[in-house]
């Protein structure tokens, strides 16, 4: 009987490692074997024996119980990206005029390529629609990067540039204006806002003309965009003047102590971070001048100065 199991055991594990065939057979009686997807079993069709047991589900780990659920659901290949006007669904064929392997295409196939380049960006772009939102989701996406913004807000600035073209708001306005707003108000949605002279900098565009078209956006689509708080502003600042965290959470202490006596009321939140960060780094006997924060913050001196004075008081006025 031991011997027959054994067999029976080299048998099985003969099956499990040969890849010659396609399919087994029961090492019992010949017959055919079928796969248990649901217990994860390999047995046979005509005894009932299981040849094998534990295997890998190789399915989905969700279940869908509709057509439309399982569309939801499924997950294949590339996620889309409203960071493209095509989504991301569409081909691209490289500029390099090279093989798989690296070697250089011959003259025919250079010419070949070069034409199916040419349909592939007239099929990707088929009307004036697309040919704007691409090059308005490009402008979006190399200001982003100007600025340092993450992948999240790039993707909320898109989304609102869609929606500002599905409802007509671009006639009279320019393309660069409108993605220049549309960063703006994504990122002082995500929490991460910049200034308007810091979107200015990296802008094609006035800034009066951002500012004017930022508001007529935010108001056409009734986007919630919240004040810009001074405190959103300070990590940055902090960081690129190389500020200890003990100088960040003293300078954060600051601005709720002005805001607590409403100082802040009716002054830029950039002014008010800037001194913030400089009163901060004063109070924490860390070396920094005026000029090196108006240079980080891209603000006046000046501005600097008279709200470092407004800081101080604030505080003194609170702790007595």
């Amino acid at each position: 009987m031991s011997d027959k199991v054994t067999t029976r055991s080299r048998s099985v594990e003969n099956e499990r490692t040969s890849g010659a065939s396609e399919s087994l057979s029961c090492p019992e009686c010949d017959g055919n074997v079928v796969t248990d997807e649901e217990h994860g079993e390999t047995v046979c069709s005509d005894c009932g024996l299981v040849v094998s047991e534990g295997s890998v589900d190789r399915g989905p780990e969700w279940r869908a119980f509709d057509a439309r659920e399982k569309d939801q659901k499924s997950r294949v290949g590339a996620p889309t990206t409203n960071t493209m006007h095509d989504k991301g669904l569409s081909t691209n064929i490289d500029w390099r005029d090279k093989d798989a392997y690296g070697r250089s295409l011959g003259a025919r196939q250079r010419q070949k390529m070069q034409r199916l380049r040419k349909w592939n960006e007239r099929f990707r772009t088929r009307d004036s629609k697309e040919r704007n939102l691409k090059q308005a989701l490009g402008e979006i996406d190399r200001m982003a990067s100007a600025l340092g913004l993450p992948d999240n807000v790039r993707e909320t600035a898109s989304v609102i540039y869609r929606r500002a073209l599905d409802e007509d708001l671009l006639p009279g306005r320019s393309i660069e204006g409108v993605s220049t707003s549309c960063v703006y108000a994504a990122a002082r949605m995500a929490g991460v806002p910049r200034s308007l002279d810091e979107i200015a900098d990296v802008s094609r565009v006035e800034k009066s003309e951002i500012a004017r078209t930022y508001r007529y956006v935010v108001r056409e689509l009734s986007l919630e965009v919240k004040p810009a708080d001074p405190e959103q502003y300070v990590p940055r600042f902090a960081s690129s003047l190389e500020l200890s965290d003990e100088a960040e959470l003293r300078a954060k202490q600051l601005l709720k102590n002005a805001k607590s006596k409403g100082v802040h009321s009716g002054k830029s939140p950039v002014g008010l971070a800037a001194a913030a960060v400089y009163a901060s780094a004063l109070l924490t006997n860390e070396k920094t001048t005026q000029a090196a924060v108006s240079e980080v913050a891209d603000i006046s001196e000046v501005t600097i100065r008279n709200r470092y004075h407004e800081l101080l008081e604030a505080e003194e006025g609170l702790v007595a």
